[in-house]
């Protein structure tokens, strides 16, 4: 009798259990779609605000470290190293939106060091050398002359931090139009541009009056952010004074504004080219001279994957 008593217990726990289960299953779904209305409601609010004319300010970019040590680890080729490397990609943003003007702001930075320390070479360089260095900083002011259609006024200011500061510095200023023919995408055209240019050597380096366009588009599709950033110089005095960047950006949300970011930079600047040469021919001596004639300009191109976070 005592064992059909527990049988029976057994199966009616059982049964009280599969069906607190269910139940709290349901509960569950119901909570989610209340939760999901919920956010639904919160986005439509975020666009009303994201709507409404003042500043706006933000930043995404990338962040990660690494650092290893390995003490006679015979299977590779260097037994005793230690090494690290360090990553830090920001995109910041101020933009101001009235009525019958604007005025954004807008920065790139991209920088990282890393380091190779042969503990069995006495002579190696042990210390974090830099990697990417990069920094552009744009500002562009706008009066509304039609619903699509400003006149405006832009300054860029590009050049390293981290290494050889302002050498070269480039500092563009000019006015013309700024159309924004679709949301999120801004061009600027402006005819009317000085390229100011800073560097120790002045006889590749030049200043010139030219044309400036500029074309970015940013925007956010749920978890994702994504901005491109074209800025081109054409120069009216001679082309191989003339450069464009091309910057892309996009960072992935996985949990509380961190996720992945992955950037990739693209640059062409005949000036740079044969700076870089020349300074190796400096070095070796062992070619001709470096000119604009006999120097290569290859495409420029960096990469970033990492860790992101979104602020």
């Amino acid at each position: 009798m005592k064992r059909i008593f527990t049988i029976g217990m057994m199966l009616l726990a059982t049964a009280s259990f599969s069906q607190t289960k269910e139940e709290l299953k349901e509960q569950k779904s119901e909570k989610q779609a209340a939760a999901d209305a919920l956010q639904a409601e919160a986005d439509d609010l975020q666009k009303q605000i994201d709507a409404f004319p003042g500043w706006k300010f933000g930043a995404f970019g990338t962040v990660g470290a690494s650092f290893s040590e390995f003490n006679n680890w015979y299977g590779q080729g260097t037994p005793n190293n230690a090494s690290g490397n360090i990553t830090l990609t920001v995109n910041p943003y101020a933009k101001l939106d009235r009525e019958k003007y604007f005025w954004y702001n807008t920065a790139n930075i991209n920088l990282s060091w890393v380091k190779f320390d042969d503990k069995d070479d006495p002579t190696d360089d042990d210390s974090f050398r830099e990697a990417n260095d990069v920094f552009n900083v744009t500002s562009l002011f706008g009066y509304k002359i039609a619903k699509n259609l400003a006149a405006s006024t832009l300054a860029e200011y590009r050049t390293t931090l981290i290494n050889n500061f302002n050498d070269p510095g480039y500092l563009d200023v000019g006015v013309g139009v700024t159309w924004t023919p679709i949301e999120n995408l801004i061009v600027v055209v402006h005819p009317l541009n000085y390229n100011f240019v800073f560097a120790d050597n002045n006889a590749i380096f030049d200043s010139s009056l030219g044309a400036k366009v500029v074309a970015n588009y940013g925007r956010s599709f749920g978890k994702l952010d994504f901005n491109s950033n074209l800025s081109a110089f054409m120069s009216y005095e001679d082309s191989n004074l003339s450069n464009w960047t091309w910057i892309n950006a996009i960072s992935y949300k996985l949990w509380k504004g961190i996720g992945l970011g992955f950037e990739l930079g693209l640059r062409d600047n005949k000036q740079e080219a044969v700076n870089f040469a020349f300074k190796e021919w400096d070095t070796t001596g062992t070619a001709a001279q470096p000119s604009f004639d006999n120097v290569d300009n290859d495409l420029q191109i960096y990469t970033t994957f990492g860790l992101s976070y979104s602020f």
